[in-house]
């Protein structure tokens, strides 16, 4: 088994990024690793009246810098003060594999949730990154469901 020097923890900043990163803390733990946490905005502009009340590029930087205020917080409860956060604008999956192969990855920890019925069909953050990854890939189990015992 390989050893992991550097864990990318992508996370959506809903209730579930805490056991991602929980699980992220144990295996850098384990293996004496670094853990950079990351948070994509997929900002899409939608203008129902053909006029935007705010420019589109105030509003991204709004998103953004709210993203990096809840991210520096998650990270403070995680016990990840002083690693590194990245918050990125773009899409999602694409800025995980980027950002991995620009660091130099070893692992990346990401939450996945169960799906059930035509949703078993769409392309999902989780199964793009597994397939596209430089690095191994550690899907955490989110959303409410826990493992039989």
């Amino acid at each position: 088994m390989s050893t992991y020097r550097r864990i990318l923890v992508p996370v959506d900043l809903t209730d579930d990024s805490v056991p991602v990163g929980e699980r992220a803390r144990a295996v850098a733990a384990a293996f004496g690793a670094a853990v950079e946490l990351l948070h994509v905005v997929e900002y899409s502009p939608v203008e129902p009246m053909g006029e935007s009340l705010m420019p589109a590029v105030a509003i991204e930087e709004e998103l953004v810098q709210r993203a990096r205020q809840r991210l520096a917080a998650l990270a403070d409860r995680l016990g990840f003060a002083g690693a590194p956060v990245h918050v990125e604008a773009g899409n999602v999956k694409a800025e995980i594999i980027r950002l991995a192969r620009d660091r130099g990855i070893d692992l990346i920890v990401l939450g996945s949730r169960e799906r059930h019925g035509l949703s078993i069909l769409v392309n999902l953050t989780e199964d793009t990154v597994l397939h596209g990854a430089p690095c191994d890939v550690l899907a955490v189990r989110v959303g409410g469901r826990t493992p039989a015992a």
